[in-house]
């Protein structure tokens, strides 16, 4: 297992923002996880319109093949072969009526759909 532990914006596998991290460790603890060891998976999966798209849950703890990546108090765990899709990317969450929800912004994806769920590397 990987692990980069910092609370910058640095370079590095995933970036993620002061409010995804609020957000997602208010949702661990509200889900009775230990937000010591629990963390949010950020994964890429085949699918959309785009071609691929993004996945994210709760896991109790990280694979051994993760990297893990401590951010603002929350840990995000990325799978290698996602890892090549993501690295450099930024989590990010963003409240309100519309649009409410995480969201990820993605240096690498060369296009995306109309709804920015999908995208293509």
């Amino acid at each position: 297992m990987s692990t980069e532990s910092t609370t910058g914006t640095g370079d590095g596998a995933v970036v993620v923002t002061p409010d995804a991290a609020e957000e997602a460790i208010s949702l661990l603890e509200g889900e009775s996880m230990d937000t010591d060891v629990a963390g949010l998976r950020l994964f890429v999966q085949q699918g959309g319109c785009a071609g691929l798209s993004y996945g994210m849950r709760f896991d109790n703890e990280p694979e051994d093949d993760d990297t893990v990546v401590e951010r603002h108090g929350l840990r995000v765990f990325v799978d290698p072969a996602s890892l090549n899709y993501i690295s450099g990317a930024t989590l990010d969450y963003e409240g309100g009526l519309q649009g409410a929800g995480f969201h990820v912004e993605n240096p690498n994806a060369t296009s995306s759909c109309g709804c920015g769920e999908s995208f293509r590397t």
